[in-house]
């Protein structure tokens, strides 16, 4: 190339045209075999790499016969680790498992000798009225036990002791029915709730439509400053499942039991059990729709808010002596109903005080209802001018069939004198 350009003169084109034709060549040449020196290592890389994990892959797949144990054959040794794995999958390894995490809530079954009645047979197992007994005679005590029958699956004793763990985690309420412990080391399970003889606030605004004055110690008797206070002790209960992030999920007034002093506790925890369990609403159950707040029939996301809804309701039962919601409206009809932004007529027996409380709650948009906290401090400040003199009164007697077809529940699912879960 040199000689070549020696002798060129600088006005000689051919031997530019020359030199610009070696450039073209050359450089293109040098940069498609980099290319493929690059394309070879690559494919070097990648073959040597799936062979290496081929190689790991055969390794893991393929274990040494292990040694013969002294006095096993190898098949009753390979029948041994079988045996095992299905011990840890078994309702009894899950028994050993969980047991101890709820040692502290053990009732030795001799203490619960005494079953006084069967209350209700549920699908889990049958309900039973009993006296715990705790080595002193003067400390004896009622309790309701729920058993699981002895039949249940893996997956039914799971979710048994899923709920009295939830009720661990709840821990204690005034105005929540306690856990008094369990018995879990062996089947049959038992979950040991506190007995509120009296019964539910359904049954026993029904009971106030009677002419009876007392009954068991308990005054059948229901004035509007004793609603709010019901009401009261009900709101007190959602603040603290609002504090554990929880909420209710079905506030009626069949899932509140009341005692001879007109203390509320709010019973029914199981929807808010599977939503703090799973996540959702088991698709299985099945849920009132009169009582449900807009949100809930539209299938969103439920909140302590919808709780609020509901408990306007409560207010109109009780102020009602335990009438069915919207009776004019069916059951399957009651989304189109509010979709039309229609709420409930003002009792003849209500207030315009305690109305205003119950439209506060049936407020579509759920931001602008009042929280629990809110809609007590409200009712508070009502309660202290209301009637404790004039008692409600509605003379009409209820028919269970027809009540449950206007509310549109089913027959069996009307209280029978104590709801948990």
């Amino acid at each position: 190339m040199a000689r070549v350009l020696l002798e060129c003169s600088l006005s000689d084109k051919l031997c530019v045209v020359r030199e610009q034709q070696y450039e073209v060549i050359i450089v293109p040449t040098l940069l498609v075999g980099v290319f493929l020196i690059l394309l070879g290592v690559i494919l070097w890389l990648y073959i040597r790499g799936q062979r290496a994990q081929q190689d790991t892959s055969g390794l893991q797949g393929t274990s040494p016969m292990p040694p013969p144990s002294r006095g096993l054959s190898w098949e009753a040794e390979g029948r041994g680790r079988n045996e095992f794995v299905r011990l840890e999958t078994s309702v009894e390894g899950l028994l050993r498992v969980t047991t101890p995490a709820l040692a502290k809530l053990q009732v030795p079954r001799e203490h619960l000798s005494d079953v006084l009645e069967q209350i209700h047979h549920g699908s889990c197992g049958a309900i039973y009225r009993a006296q715990m007994h705790t080595g002193d005679p003067a400390k004896s005590k009622r309790v309701v036990l729920k058993a699981l029958r002895e039949s249940a699956g893996l997956q039914e004793v799971q979710d048994f002791l899923g709920r009295i763990q939830f009720h661990q985690y709840l821990g204690h309420h005034q105005h929540l029915v306690q856990l008094e412990g369990c018995c879990t080391e062996r089947l049959p399970l038992y979950m040991v709730l506190e007995d509120v003889a009296q019964g539910d606030l359904l049954s026993f605004l029904w009971t106030c439509r009677r002419d009876v004055m007392t009954m068991d110690g308990l005054l059948y008797d229901l004035t509007e400053r004793q609603v709010y206070h019901i009401g009261k002790q009900v709101l007190l209960a959602l603040e603290y499942l609002q504090d554990k992030h929880l909420f209710h999920g079905d506030v009626a007034a069949r899932n509140i039991l009341i005692q001879c002093d007109l203390t509320a506790k709010l019973c029914g925890l199981g929807l808010a059990y599977e939503v703090h369990a799973r996540g959702a609403i088991s698709p299985t159950r099945t849920i009132a729709l009169k009582w449900l707040a807009p949100e809930r029939l539209l299938l969103r996301p439920a909140g302590i808010r919808g709780d609020v809804w509901s408990f306007g309701i409560l207010l109109y039962e009780m102020v009602t002596l335990g009438a069915p919601p919207y009776p004019e409206v069916p059951p399957t009809r009651i989304l189109q109903y509010l979709q039309r932004r229609k709420i409930m007529k003002r009792p003849s027996s209500c207030t315009h005080a305690m109305y205003n409380l119950m439209k506060s709650c049936w407020r579509w948009s759920e931001d602008s209802r009042p929280s629990p906290r809110e809609l007590r401090l409200r009712l508070e400040a009502v309660a202290r001018t209301a009637d404790d003199k004039a008692v409600l009164q509605v003379p009409e007697l209820v028919v269970p069939a027809l009540y449950a077809a206007v509310a549109g529940i089913s027959v069996e699912s009307l209280p029978y004198g104590y709801t948990i879960f």
